[in-house]
Formats: C-alpha cells, sequence, structure tokens
C-alpha cells in the first residue's frame, strides 16, 4: 500500500504521469500517509513534535572552550566520566584544559580569585582531605588549588534537584562515625564485655 502511494507521489514530483492525477488525488494521498505516520507514533513510536518539545526551554547550547552542551545533566555526566577516567596527577590536554577554563570562567562563584594570577594546567588529583577524585588547577606561581565542578555546572546552567550539592558543599552524606569510639568496630575485636 505505502509503495504504491509513494510511485504516486514520484510519479507526481517528477511529472510523469501516466494519467492526469487530479490535486484532490494528491491531497488524498498526502492525508492517508500523514494518517498512517500518526498511527504509528501512537504505537510507540516518537513524532517530531515531540521530539522538538524535548528540547530545553528557550536555552541555547552552552558552549565551554570548544565544546557544546545542551542540558546540565549532559555537562555534568562529561565531566564525571572525564574525572574518572583521566589518569592522577598528570596534566590535562589542550582541549580539556580550554573546556575547563571556560567552565571555571563561567561557573564559578569568584573566577578572578580562582584563577589568580592564571593557570598553568588542570589535573586530577585526590583531595588530601576527602580522600576523592577531584579536579585541581595549578596556577603560574605553581599554588594548586580545588574547584567543584558540580557546582560550576549548577551554575551555569541549574543541576536538577536530585544532582546538587548537598547542604554543607563538602561532599557530606557518609555513615561517618560520629566521634571517639562511634560507628562500626570501635575497637580491637574480642567478645562483648558488660
Amino acid at each position: 500500500m505505502y509503495e504504491q502511494q509513494q510511485e504516486i507521489v514520484d510519479l507526481v514530483s517528477s511529472g510523469l504521469t501516466p494519467d492526469p492525477i487530479t490535486d484532490t488525488e494528491i491531497e488524498a494521498v498526502e492525508k492517508r500517509l500523514r494518517e498512517e505516520t500518526e498511527e504509528e507514533t501512537e504505537d510507540g513510536g516518537e513524532s517530531k513534535k515531540q521530539k522538538v518539545e524535548e528540547k530545553p526551554s528557550g536555552s541555547d547550547p552552552v558552549k565551554l572552550g570548544p565544546k557544546e552542551f545542551v542540558t546540565s545533566v549532559a555537562m555534568f555526566d562529561y565531566f564525571t566520566k572525564f574525572m574518572h577516567f583521566w589518569p592522577t596527577d598528570l596534566d590535562v590536554n589542550k582541549y580539556e584544559h580550554m573546556v575547563l577554563l571556560d567552565l571555571i570562567k563561567k561557573g564559578h562563584t569568584e573566577p578572578d580569585i580562582k584563577i589568580g594570577g592564571g593557570i598553568k594546567a588542570f589535573q586530577v588529583r585526590t583531595h588530601p582531605m576527602w580522600k576523592s577524585r577531584c579536579f585541581f588547577l595549578v596556577r603560574e606561581d605553581d599554588t594548586a588549588d580545588d574547584f567543584s565542578y558540580r557546582k560550576c555546572v549548577d551554575h551555569i546552567l541549574p543541576l536538577p534537584e536530585n544532582m546538587k550539592t548537598p547542604g554543607n558543599g563538602h561532599g557530606g552524606g557518609g555513615r561517618g562515625g560520629g566521634g571517639r569510639r562511634g560507628g562500626r568496630g570501635g575497637g580491637r575485636g574480642g567478645r562483648f564485655r558488660r
């Protein structure tokens, strides 16, 4: 059925019609084609109209260096994957340097203070206090400072509530021991004494 309709449309558009076809016949074929595609989309497919509506409202892609991001989640995922796969204590390449520099300039609350006299390099390091991977910038005077890519991303394009930083700004969460001998374990083993 669809092949026959396509042949008619192709013949009409090329001007080689075996019999003269009226405008109403062409409109009828086009209407049938539209109805069939609408039925297909109702059965689980997506129409073009739905895809256009999924685009973030009123926002153009955000450009960080040469890279563009459409959503905050895409930006967040990019930096998360990058941080977890880049080797620690190794300067990032020029491409990633431009992306991270733009991230700080556009997303950090105090970029001038963070950048200082200029940035020589970016690295992924293990944070001395939190013992987790973290982005560090190395300034021209060889001083290093960490920064939160999550906060920068959230400042550029707001993240969904479930992806925002916890209240204290230091990762928080955790189980924690709660002081001396708190938490699990609590000692040298042995049996329980009363």
